[in-house]
C-alpha cells in the first residue's frame, strides 16, 4: 500500500513569485527545469514540489510512494478491480517526476493522485534557500496534504478502504475535518468538508522551532501573508502557521509534530476543536472564527496543555526552578 505522500504540484504563471516565496520564506532550495517549470529540494530527492506554468491554475496533483514496482502493479489492479480508471504513465512523464515508474488515476473529487516508486536522489547535498536546519522528511514523506471536499463521507471508502490510508482523528467543530496517515506521522492527508471542492494547504515540517518563528517574521512582513497565526495543534502537537501562497492555497510552517504507531493506534473524536492555542484562521467565517476562538480561550481556562515533541539533540533539560511547579509534577 501507500507508504508517503513523495511529491506535490501545482499548476501556475508565477513562477518568480514562487521562486521567492519558496525559497526565502520556506526554506526551499529552488531548481530551474526550463522556462515553464519550477521544481523545489526539500532534502537529498531531486524534488519534491513542482509549480509548473503549463499546467492552468488551480491545478494539482500529489505523488503517493509505493515500495517498489512489484507494489506499484499491484495497486494498479486493485484500482481497476474496484471500476477505478488508472493510466500507466509513460517514461517521460516519471523522468519529469524523477521517479522509475508512475501510474495515475483521480479521487472521487476529481484530485489527480499519482502512485510511483523509485524516487531519484540528487548527487549534491541539499542547498536551502534561506538559512534552515532542514525539513523532516526520510520515510515521513514531504509532509501532509490538505483537501477541501464537499462531502467527507462520500471520500472515506475511496481513500481507507481502497488506497489504505488510516483514520487518525476527527473534528466536527468549529468545522469538520478527518485526518488519516500512512506511516508514523500524524497525518499524511486530511480532508475539511467545504462547500467546493479543492486545495487547503500543504504542511512541510522544519527541525527547528526557531525555522518556523524566522518564517513567521519574513511572513509579518508582507501585507496579507499570513492566512492562519503562530498556534498549537490539539491532535499531531505541530506549532505552526500558515501562509498564503501565490496561489490559491496555504502553506503550514510548522515544527514538532507527533508521531504515532499505526499497528496500534486508536481513532478519536477530538472535543477540544483544532488549536490548543493561536490559529486564528482568516479564511473561516466570522461566526466559525468566534466559535474557534471560545474553544481555545475554554482550553486555557482549563489549563489544556501538551507534551512538546523533540527530536535527540533538540533539547537541553533545565533543572527544576520553582517550587510550585515541581511539587505539580510529584
Amino acid at each position: 500500500m501507500l507508504q508517503a505522500l513523495g511529491y506535490a504540484g501545482f499548476g501556475s504563471d508565477r513562477l518568480d513569485d514562487w521562486r521567492q516565496f519558496g525559497t526565502n520564506l520556506v526554506g526551499f532550495q529552488a531548481v530551474e527545469r526550463g522556462n515553464s517549470l519550477l521544481a523545489f529540494r526539500m532534502d537529498d530527492r531531486k524534488q519534491r514540489v513542482v509549480i509548473d506554468r503549463s499546467l492552468g491554475e488551480g491545478a494539482r496533483f500529489f505523488g503517493w510512494e509505493v515500495r517498489d514496482a512489484a507494489a506499484l502493479d499491484a495497486l494498479a489492479a486493485r484500482l481497476d478491480a474496484a471500476g477505478v480508471a488508472v493510466t500507466a504513465e509513460p517514461q517521460t512523464l516519471a523522468d519529469t517526476r524523477r521517479v522509475a515508474a508512475l501510474i495515475s488515476f483521480s479521487d472521487p473529487a476529481g484530485n489527480r493522485l499519482e502512485a510511483f516508486h523509485g524516487a531519484e536522489i540528487d548527487t549534491t547535498p541539499f542547498a536551502p534557500g534561506r538559512s534552515i536546519s532542514g525539513f523532516r522528511t526520510g520515510a515521513l514523506g514531504l509532509g501532509h496534504v490538505v483537501l477541501t471536499v464537499k462531502s467527507i463521507e462520500a471520500m472515506l471508502p475511496f481513500y481507507t478502504d481502497l488506497l489504505g490510508f488510516r483514520l487518525s482523528d476527527y473534528i466536527e467543530a468549529p468545522f469538520r475535518a478527518y485526518f488519516f496517515h500512512v506511516n508514523p506521522r500524524h497525518h499524511s492527508l486530511a480532508l475539511i468538508e467545504a462547500p467546493r471542492d479543492g486545495m487547503h494547504h500543504l504542511m512541510v515540517e522544519l527541525f527547528s522551532l526557531d525555522d518556523v518563528g524566522q518564517a513567521y517574521d519574513i511572513a509579518l512582513s508582507d501585507e496579507d501573508r499570513i492566512h492562519v497565526t503562530l498556534g498549537r495543534h490539539t491532535n499531531d502537537f505541530m506549532t505552526s502557521f500558515y501562509a498564503k501562497t501565490p496561489s490559491a492555497f496555504m502553506v503550514e510552517c510548522g515544527w514538532g509534530g507527533r508521531e504515532l504507531d499505526p499497528a496500534t493506534w486508536q481513532p478519536v473524536k477530538m472535543e477540544d476543536g483544532p488549536s490548543l492555542w493561536g490559529h486564528e484562521r482568516v479564511w473561516l467565517n466570522a461566526d466559525d472564527r468566534a466559535a474557534a476562538r471560545e474553544m481555545r480561550l475554554r482550553l486555557a481556562r482549563e489549563g489544556k496543555r501538551a507534551p512538546v515533541q523533540v527530536m535527540e539533540g533538540n533539547y537541553n533539560l533545565m533543572s527544576g526552578t520553582c517550587a510550585w511547579w515541581d511539587g505539580m509534577k510529584g
